[in-house]
């Protein structure tokens, strides 16, 4: 019980890192010394144990699909993960709360977290050939032209709700790199804390007399986003990182030209929710910069852990 709790904690503390665009559940990690275990039984996950279902009814069954279970380190992933969901759910709620109060401070800060991310994985990243200078240039004009593509009235489609659920799961296991950047970068961002939040509010009422209504309204674009980062797991993660085996620093500048041109989403939405600049608000639209730049360059300094000095030319 003593090693599942600590397994736990990590995962509540992956979470917190998860659930801000900027810090890399990837690398808190790293910090706890999982992050190999963690790739490993990611890359473990084999579909086809789902074969082996029909056979629970007998007693042999069970046991081969339990020792299956816990080679693939099965019991490893699910209590990390119920860590991760603990504390994604109940940082949404704190999330939802700062951009209702302070949008413009909020968005400052996660300008810091991801302009600091940039730099941090661009310290690592050469980029010194032609290809590598056009993959950076193509992550960053692409970021720019798609950031906030899905804002539409606080509603988005189910389809770009499934990818970016596949994106996003395929970032979070990457040190360094967050996988809320990207859903901060499509515009979905928001949107998603928002109805995480709708969604615990309207379980805790349904004990209570709550609707069920309330609860699939929200429920349905959670389930659709979870699917995708399920299906992401198995494929997006695994094509992530054979294209870092095959070309990391290609790979890594692309991820530092999005970072690059998804700054213009923090900027725009402070922009928009500003009706008069202050001061006082200026100065703490740049506190909430810095601040962001240092929790990054903090938790880089900490771990010094990303080494991604091979790769092929391009």
């Amino acid at each position: 019980m003593r090693e599942w709790l600590s397994i736990y904690l990590k995962g509540v503390c992956m979470g917190a890192a998860d659930i801000v665009p900027g810090v890399s559940g990837g690398t808190i990690a790293l910090i706890a010394g999982i992050y190999d275990r963690l790739i490993a039984a990611i890359a473990a996950l084999d579909p086809r144990i789902l074969a082996t279902i029909p056979g629970l009814m007998g007693a042999a069954g069970r046991a081969r699909f339990r020792d299956e279970l816990v080679e693939m380190d099965v019991p490893f992933l699910l209590v990390l993960g119920a860590g991760v969901g603990t504390a994604v759910v109940l940082m949404a709620q704190v999330i939802e709360a700062a951009f209702a109060a302070y949008p413009a401070v909020l968005n400052g800060f996660f300008f810091g977290l991801i302009a600091a991310s940039a730099v941090v994985i661009y310290r690592i990243t050469d980029v010194d050939t032609p290809g590598r200078i056009g993959a950076l240039a193509a992550g960053a004009l692409i970021a720019f032209l798609v950031t906030g593509v899905s804002e539409t009235g606080g509603r988005t489609s189910l389809a770009l709700l499934f990818v970016a659920g596949m994106i996003a799961i395929s970032a979070m296991v990457l040190p360094g790199i967050s996988g809320s950047a990207f859903l901060y970068i499509l515009g979905i961002y928001q949107f998603l804390i928002g109805i995480l939040g709708d969604f615990t509010d309207a379980l805790i009422a349904l004990p209570r007399g709550g609707s069920l209504d309330a609860v699939l309204t929200p429920g349905v674009p959670i389930a659709v986003f979870l699917t995708g980062a399920t299906i992401g797991l198995l494929t997006m993660a695994r094509i992530v990182e054979r294209a870092l085996e095959r070309n990391r620093m290609a790979t890594l500048g692309f991820l530092v030209g999005l970072m690059v041109g998804a700054l213009r989403m923090p900027v725009r939405e402070a922009a928009d929710a500003t009706e008069v600049w202050t001061t006082g608000l200026i100065a703490a639209i740049v506190a909430a910069v810095v601040i962001g730049a240092a929790v990054v360059l903090g938790f880089d300094y900490y771990t010094d852990s990303l080494d991604y000095t091979e790769d092929t030319a391009v």
